[in-house]
């Protein structure tokens, strides 16, 4: 009976444990598959570090303090798209890291790539050859960003508009995508509207 009894337990953890696998699967976003990041209802794919940022408003404010708002995945190749709004008067300045997988200890922010929100450099991206556009962004609007991050090339689409593509990107193949926070300097920003498409 004891045996009977243990056998049922058994089989039963086993069926539970299919469903689980099963259920994640389906969760789990396919490749080409569209995916939230953040649709102004939380911030549970992301980690808040040595800054402070809310929901407020269904978007992201970066609020105060030096740092990052960081994926809690890393990626490989993607499309992240992403909306964002300066609310200083002049010189504004944050920016969206890629291709990075460690902040060095000490500082606020890695030391490469940024698709820049500096005024009169959004999008630019330094040391990446090609990576310069100008005039596609709206002062004191929202615009949006679509970046394309695939083996050693990135390409970057601001409002609609194709601004700028390049080769030799560098870095670790899974890598993190942080929005930076400078608003010490560069003034409090809102982002919505956050999207990844993984690519195979």
């Amino acid at each position: 009976m004891k045996n009977l009894l243990f056998c049922g337990m058994v089989a039963a953890w086993v069926v539970l444990g299919q469903q689980a696998v099963l259920a994640a699967d389906a969760e789990a976003p396919k490749p080409g598959q569209r995916v939230a990041l953040f649709d102004g209802k939380n911030l549970d794919a992301w980690d808040v570090l040595k800054c402070e940022a809310v929901l407020d408003q269904g978007t992201i404010l970066l609020k105060a303090g030096n740092g990052m708002v960081q994926t809690k995945k890393k990626y490989r190749d993607y499309v992240f798209e992403y909306e964002w709004k300066a609310l200083k008067a002049d010189k504004w300045d944050s920016g969206v890291y890629f291709r990075y997988d460690s902040i060095p200890a000490g500082k606020p922010w890695p030391p490469r790539y940024q698709a820049n929100l500096l005024k009169g450099d959004e999008g630019n991206v330094g040391g990446l050859k090609g990576a310069t556009s100008k005039g596609l962004c709206q002062d004191g609007e929202w615009n949006s960003f679509k970046l394309t991050v695939r083996g050693t090339t990135a390409e970057l689409e601001i409002n609609g508009k194709p601004a700028w593509k390049a080769t030799g990107l560098e870095g670790p193949e899974l890598s993190y995508i942080g929005v930076q926070a400078e608003v010490a300097g560069g003034g409090q920003f809102r982002f919505r509207n956050i999207y990844i498409t993984e690519l195979e």
